[in-house]
């Protein structure tokens, strides 16, 4: 099951507050980007942040599911009716995101 045009659409409305947000349309699901570092993943209606340090401190009690078959697991973030908290998650994780790794 792909992620939903109305799915995208709420998430990036609680993300509305956040600085430097854009996403990408990959097979049906989307990535989210964070200044231009891959910060999430919507994949299934649902919304999955990079295991870093902050996000499992911010979110001690989380389950880990991968985005799709065969990937790595990520945090599910089921807090998306908080965008307070959405706010805070973003900003706490941006600094512990990789850079884009640059093209030839």
């Amino acid at each position: 099951m792909a992620t939903s045009k109305e799915y995208l659409a709420f998430i990036l409305d609680q993300l509305s507050d956040v600085e430097g947000i854009t996403h990408r349309q990959m097979m049906g699901e989307y990535i989210i980007y964070m200044n231009d570092k891959i910060a999430a993943y919507l994949c299934d209606d649902r919304l999955l942040v990079k295991p870093v340090p902050s996000a499992v401190q911010l979110m001690p009690n989380a389950t880990y599911e991968p985005p799709y078959n065969g990937a790595k697991d990520m945090v599910l973030v089921d807090n998306v009716d908080d965008r307070a908290f959405l706010k805070e998650l973003f900003e706490a994780i941006y600094p512990e995101l990789l850079a884009p790794k640059k093209r030839k």
